[in-house]
């Protein structure tokens, strides 16, 4: 031993001087939000660059945030976007869980159905789907509103994607829960809702989570019905007084607002799927 360390005094000396010198530095999350400052400081001036007009952005500002309803007393901007995701978030939730067990099923015929429905909808772009929902219904009789056919339109694609997160979350909870849960005499239902469930939650936020955010910025092809959200709006202001660079900025900031939102209610989903799995740092 003392021929592999001839000078143990001198190494636990170091170890010490090392472990004081780390012990000196600002805390985790002190040099976590510094690099964040950092960063948005390099974004700020990135933006800055642009020579950018403000009082355009202050004066479009209230309607592109929706604090304003429209000409037609309904929501706009970042208001209506909340609500066309809300809609569709709970929508799709519904359908990628159907599909999902009827994935996992032993129906042949249920899982026909789910494996074509997730097969259409994530091999065709959303753009399309959103205008043969919007302008082929109308072809069988059913007229939609351009605010129905984009919800429709995104629960459908976001749910096949979901389908496919659900799956793989619930096929990865361990067999032996299973098997444990029916040693203690629970019925197969009892077992997917309190044991399996649950577990699979800890695998299913985070994807999810990143499904809902990339939703959140696509729901920015339903402008192309005219309906009077983030984009649209952004658009048409910069159109109107040919200040593209103002508007779209202003745009990017609002979305990326909205996905921070999304982001904290994610960290606070896996805090509580995940207290059993306490991960230091």
């Amino acid at each position: 031993m003392t021929a592999l360390n001839p000078h143990p005094a001198k190494a636990a000396v170091a170890s010490e001087t090392k472990t004081r010198r780390f012990s000196r530095l600002p805390g985790f999350r002190t040099r976590l939000y510094l690099t964040w400052a950092v960063l948005l400081g390099l974004c700020v001036m990135f933006f800055m660059s642009f020579d950018l007009n403000f009082s355009i952005i202050v004066q479009k500002l209230p309607n592109l945030a929706g604090l304003h309803l429209g000409p037609d007393g309904f929501l706009q901007g970042a208001a209506l976007t909340l609500f066309l995701c809300f809609c569709s978030i709970w929508l799709s939730l519904l359908l990628g869980f159907v599909t999902a067990l009827a994935r996992l099923s032993r129906s042949a015929v249920a899982f026909g159905i789910a494996s074509f429905y997730a097969s259409f909808f994530r091999g065709t772009p959303l753009l399309i789907q959103i205008l043969l929902i919007y302008l082929g219904l109308p072809q069988l009789g059913v007229v939609p509103g351009a605010i129905s056919a984009g919800i429709i339109a995104l629960s459908l694609n976001y749910g096949a994607y979901l389908s496919e997160i659900f799956r793989a979350g619930i096929m990865a909870v361990a067999p032996g829960q299973r098997e444990a849960a029916m040693a203690l005499g629970l019925g197969p239902a009892a077992t997917f809702l309190h044991i399996v469930l649950p577990q699979a939650m800890r695998t299913i936020i985070p994807p999810t989570t990143s499904q809902f955010i990339s939703m959140l910025k696509d729901s920015s092809l339903i402008s192309v019905m005219g309906v009077w959200e983030v984009m649209f709006l952004a658009q048409s202001y910069g159109r109107s007084s040919y200040r593209y660079i103002e508007m779209l900025t202003t745009a990017a900031v609002i979305y990326w607002l909205l996905s921070i939102g999304l982001e904290l209610i994610q960290n606070r989903l896996e805090r509580h799927y995940g207290k059993g799995f306490k991960h230091q740092r």
